[in-house]
């Protein structure tokens, strides 16, 4: 066997009991004679003690060696059945060593009794016993936790994943539609073209950045909305109507990036939108930690292509991050999105966006 490091329990174990053994021991050597020979202490207690230390490094050993060998929860009847045949044939039979040594040696004139011989035995046993069974306990326990972390650990490698999958939707279906736009503007009117373009710019900038991370501060989506939605009044003009009201205390909590940029898409793609009767679109919060964008409904009679990439987008995003209350909600005059907003202390920092420069949404 290697040279072993204790650990601290096994440390602590072995400082908190070795006196009492040491004691205990010498009861059975000396009897009566441990409480008034000072010459007890003075001689066998040091060297019971060094005894013990001995003992002890070698209970390390082979404890280190039965879990290297089976080393998994799932082997610990093994691995217990490797300790208590040691424990049984070869530790507490030692303890014979040292009433041979005294009996021999006349140590404070020990003689070698049966009775002292069996008692021995009986504390050596019961003192391996019990230091196994301690150690063993921790280490499962220890066993325990790592499974638990290693168990956490690949749940948040997966939830990871399937969260940059559905990040990854957002930029190609965003951009699809913008190009869909600008090409029926170049069409229709080259100087609305021309803008659309320019605030195209800056907006992709800005989600590129920030749906990097997945998740963003309610101000970043506010501002990110606003900028978004003069591209659509460059399209449509009066057609469409935006109003925002969102208590400021709300600023540092956190939605799926772009998540408002997908219902306003989605609001836009499927209703009328004229002068006459404009969409109107509300974004604010409510109490409960709420954020509400609301749209008035005048359905399209003819229905275009939808991949339900918006609404299955953020419900997902939602449920991986174990947040609930994400809620949608219609009627005969109103369709109302509900989005819980969620404090940055309950969430990975990885996910969160870490960008508040919004330069790039007014830079020319």
């Amino acid at each position: 066997m290697r040279w072993e490091k204790a650990t601290k329990v096994e440390w602590y174990s072995f400082i908190a009991s070795m006196p009492l053994i040491d004691i205990g021991l010498n009861h059975v050597l000396y009897g009566q004679r441990l409480f008034h020979d000072y010459r007890i202490w003075l001689v066998s207690f040091p060297l019971i003690f060094a005894a013990g230390v001995i003992t002890w490094y070698f209970h390390v050993l082979y404890s280190h060696n039965a879990q290297r060998k089976y080393p998994e929860i799932s082997q610990s009847s093994k691995r217990i059945l490797l300790k208590f045949l040691v424990t049984f044939f070869v530790m507490s039979p030692a303890i014979l060593i040292i009433f041979f040594v005294y009996d021999r040696l006349h140590i404070l004139g020990y003689e070698w009794t049966s009775n002292s011989i069996l008692r021995g035995l009986l504390v050596g046993f019961a003192v391996n016993i019990v230091f196994s069974t301690l150690w063993e306990a921790m280490y499962i326990m220890d066993k325990h936790r790592e499974s638990i972390s290693e168990k956490e650990l690949v749940q948040q490698m997966s939830l990871q994943q399937e969260f940059d999958v559905l990040k990854s939707q957002v930029n190609p279906h965003f951009l699809f539609n913008c190009f869909n736009t600008l090409s029926s503007l170049i069409n229709e009117d080259a100087k609305k073209a021309e803008l659309f373009l320019d605030e195209l710019s800056k907006v992709y900038r800005y989600l590129l950045r920030n749906n990097e991370a997945g998740l963003s501060t309610l101000q970043n989506e506010l501002k990110f909305i606003e900028s978004y939605f003069r591209l659509l009044k460059t399209r449509h003009g009066e057609a469409v109507q935006f109003q925002v009201e969102a208590d400021k205390r709300y600023d540092n909590y956190l939605v799926p990036s772009l998540s408002l940029q997908m219902l306003v898409e989605n609001a836009v793609k499927h209703n009328v939108l004229s002068k006459n009767k404009p969409l109107m679109i509300d974004i604010f919060t409510a109490a409960g930690n709420k954020l509400i964008v609301n749209n008035n409904l005048q359905r399209r009679t003819v229905k275009g292509p939808s991949n339900r990439i918006g609404l299955d987008n953020i419900k997902m995003k939602y449920k991986l991050l174990g947040q609930k209350g994400f809620h949608v909600m219609e009627d005969a005059r109103n369709f109302t999105v509900v989005l819980p907003l969620i404090w940055n202390n309950n969430i990975s920092k990885q996910w969160i966006s870490q960008s508040t420069n919004t330069e790039n949404l007014t830079a020319k």
